[in-house]
C-alpha cells in the first residue's frame, strides 16, 4: 500500500512538532517546508527526527526543504506558516501580516498538490482558513481549521486537573471560533457517561470556562511566544482520522452554509473527517445562551473574513 504523503508548511516550533508526531506515529513520510534563508536550519531539523527512528522504532521518511517541487502529490497539508503571537498581541493583530504569507504558501501547496485536504493551524485562524479557501480555490470540504482539537484538549485538561481523573475519561464538546470567542459547552460535557455538572460546582466550572477561553494568552504570557506542543497534537489527531479514513467526529473549523444558520464561513463545529476531508457538519441543540455566545463568535468571524476580503 502506497504510503501517504504529508506536507508541514513552516518548520518552527509547531511545524517541527507536528512532524515528529506524524513521524512517531508512521502516518506517513514527512516533507517540511519552510523560507530559503532556513533551509539548512529545516533540513538539519529532518535530519534530526529521522535520527529518531531507530530508538523510538517507527519508519518515516522526513525531508527539509524550501522548494515546493517536493511537496508534490501531498495527501495532506498542515499550515503552521506565520508569525507567532507574542505577550500583549491579540490573534486579530496578526492578520495582516499572517494572510499574506498564508495567501503565498497556499497558493504554492495548492499548485503542487491540487488533491490534498489543506489543515490550517496559523492565527487568527478562522480568518486564515478563510484565506486558503479563497486562494486554493479548493472545494470546501478540504479545507478545515485545527482549533476546536486545541481549545477541547484545554478544556479537558483543566477538567481533569480539576476533578482528579484520567484525561482519557472526559468528553467534551465546543463551539465558535478560536480564542476568546469560543463557546465550550459543559452541558455536553461528562467524565466516564457523568455530566461534568454534577462532579464540579458551577463557580469552579465558570473558572475552567474562562481559562480555556484564555489558554493560548495564558501560555504566551509564560513562555514569551504561542503554544507548540498541544496545537502540534491537535493538528496530527485531525490528519490521522484524514488519512486513515476513520470518520472521527472532531470540533474543527468546517465550513457551514446553511448549518447553524452560518451562510458560508469556517466556523468551530463538530466535523465528520474522513479521506474526503470534512464529510459532513454536525448540528446539535443550542439553549438560547449558548445560541447567543454562538452568534456573537459568528458575527467576530465574519468581521476578521470580512478584512481578509479586503486585504486579498
Amino acid at each position: 500500500m502506497r504510503r501517504a504523503k504529508i506536507t508541514v508548511i513552516g518548520a518552527g516550533n509547531v511545524g517541527a512538532a507536528c512532524a515528529q508526531l506524524l513521524a512517531a506515529k508512521e502516518l506517513g513520510d514527512v516533507v517540511m517546508v519552510d523560507i530559503p534563508d532556513k533551509e539548512d536550519a529545516t533540513k538539519g531539523k529532518a535530519l534530526d527526527l529521522m535520527q529518531c527512528g531507530p530508538v523510538e522504532r517507527c519508519d518515516a521518511n522526513i525531508v527539509g526543504t524550501a522548494n515546493y517541487d517536493d511537496t508534490a502529490g501531498s495527501d495532506v497539508v498542515i499550515i503552521t506558516a506565520g508569525i507567532p503571537r507574542k505577550p500583549g498581541m491579540s490573534r486579530d493583530d496578526l492578520i495582516q501580516t499572517n494572510v499574506k504569507i498564508v495567501s503565498s504558501v497556499t497558493e504554492q501547496v495548492a499548485a503542487k498538490s491540487p488533491d490534498a485536504v489543506l489543515i490550517v493551524v496559523s492565527n487568527p485562524l478562522d480568518a486564515m482558513v478563510y484565506t486558503a479557501w479563497k486562494v486554493s480555490k479548493f472545494p470546501t470540504q478540504r479545507i478545515v481549521g485545527q482549533a476546536g482539537c486545541l481549545d477541547i484538549a484545554r478544556f479537558r485538561c483543566f477538567i481533569a486537573m480539576e476533578i482528579g481523573c484520567s484525561v482519557e475519561d472526559i468528553t467534551a464538546l465546543l463551539l465558535g471560533g478560536h480564542g476568546d470567542d469560543m463557546v465550550p459547552l459543559p452541558r455536553y460535557t461528562s467524565v466516564s457517561g457523568i455530566p461534568v455538572t454534577q462532579l464540579i460546582e458551577p463557580d469552579r466550572l465558570e473558572a475552567i470556562v474562562k481559562r480555556t477561553r484564555g489558554g493560548g494568552g495564558e501560555i504566551v504570557k509564560l513562555m514569551g511566544t504561542s503554544a507548540y506542543y498541544a496545537p502540534a497534537a491537535g493538528s496530527v489527531q485531525m490528519a490521522e482520522a484524514i488519512i486513515k479514513d476513520k470518520k472521527r467526529i472532531l470540533p474543527c473549523a468546517g465550513y457551514c452554509k446553511k448549518e447553524y444558520g452560518v451562510g458560508g464561513l469556517f466556523v468551530g463545529t463538530p466535523c465528520v473527517l474522513g479521506a474526503a476531508g470534512v464529510e459532513k457538519v454536525v448540528e446539535i441543540d443550542l439553549d438560547a445562551d449558548e445560541r447567543k455566545m454562538f452568534d456573537a463568535s459568528v458575527v467576530h468571524v465574519k468581521e476578521l473574513c470580512a478584512v481578509v476580503d479586503k486585504l486579498l
